[in-house]
């Protein structure tokens, strides 16, 4: 299958890639560290590019695109490190008033089911991301998709030190019921769409990984030659160049087979994608890190914020183990 982006696609990237340079620098992105996590004048601004409304009908004051070209934005957000809950706003436009147009920030959460065991005699915890920020939240189960009061699960512990500083993470031990807005079908399309939205988003942070690694090889001087001239140092962004091609192959496979199921069946192609991805973010991520050499794991270097979005988003949507028991089923 030709992978290649038409004229149309290649001005779409183009377009949120300058967005993201212009109004999410990684001066600003490192801003956000210190509790802010999402601007809302800038999260509008993203709506307005018709981020979260990418995949509506026009009748609907969406764009009418489809879920190929969205993971070709999802992409761009994820190489740019934008942070928030971008594929829960996505799947909720429509649904929640406010999603679509950036006015309400939306989060996203699976309920912890009742066979994955008990923690200290109780059920186990939820996760939420942002929810001090959140406007509405939506819980996920084998029933349906819920909408839940924010305001209701606030008392909830919150997390101190996050793995990913522009990620903060609380806990609750009681996810309330909430309304149901969606059946069990809209569900289990939602992980779909989520799955691919997500391994898009680690695309984007791999590609953003290599590019980082890429341009210091090329500038750090050692020996008096660029240590991008070295083999070992070829070698390594060698292989983030390929997990990326790779990575890339599945995540638009994905999102064409959501817009069409001859290409392929969309669930077995989003967990394709979200092996892929899994290993793309994490590997790269680590390579970044390994070309700064001893200063790559400081907080000062980029490199980290890279690796730890990369590590965060691989729980999202099942992870890369739970994708490839699936793809195990349909042998």
């Amino acid at each position: 299958m030709d992978f290649e982006l038409s004229s149309d696609q290649e001005a779409l990237r183009d377009g949120v890639r300058a967005v993201c340079e212009g109004r999410f620098s990684i001066d600003f992105i490192r801003s956000l560290i210190d509790g802010v996590y999402v601007d809302r004048d800038r999260w509008r601004e993203l709506a307005e590019t018709g981020v979260f409304s990418l995949v509506l009908p026009e009748s609907e004051g969406g764009v009418g695109l489809g879920y190929a070209d969205a993971a070709i934005v999802f992409e761009e957000l994820g190489r740019a490190l934008v942070p928030g809950p971008l594929v829960a706003t996505f799947l909720a436009a429509g649904l929640v008033d406010g999603a679509a147009t950036g006015d309400a920030i939306v989060g996203l959460v699976e309920r912890p089911r009742v066979e994955d065991g008990l923690v200290e005699g109780r059920p186990q915890p939820a996760y939420i991301e942002y929810l001090g920020v959140l406007d509405a939240l939506l819980v996920l189960d084998d029933e349906g998709v819920w909408q839940v009061d924010a305001a209701a699960v606030l008392a909830s512990s919150r997390q101190p030190k996050p793995l990913d500083p522009l990620t903060p993470v609380w806990r609750t031990d009681a996810l309330p019921q909430g309304t149901r807005v969606g059946d069990a079908s809209m569900a289990q399309q939602w992980q779909i769409i989520g799955a691919t939205m997500t391994s898009a988003l680690q695309l984007g942070v791999a590609t953003g990984a290599c590019d980082l690694a890429t341009e210091y090889a090329k500038g750090r001087m050692q020996f008096g030659k660029p240590i991008g001239q070295f083999q070992a140092v070829k070698h390594m962004c060698a292989d983030m160049v390929t997990r990326n091609e790779v990575c890339r192959a599945a995540v638009y496979w994905a999102g064409c087979a959501l817009d069409d199921a001859e290409v392929g069946d969309p669930a077995r192609a989003a967990s394709v994608a979200r092996i892929e991805a899994d290993v793309a973010s994490s590997e790269n991520g680590k390579d970044c890190v390994q070309v700064h050499g001893g200063m790559g794991y400081t907080w000062e270097v980029d490199a980290h914020l890279f690796l730890k979005r990369g590590w965060v988003l691989a729980t999202q949507f099942g992870s890369a183990d739970d994708h490839a028991e699936r793809m195990a089923s349909y042998v």
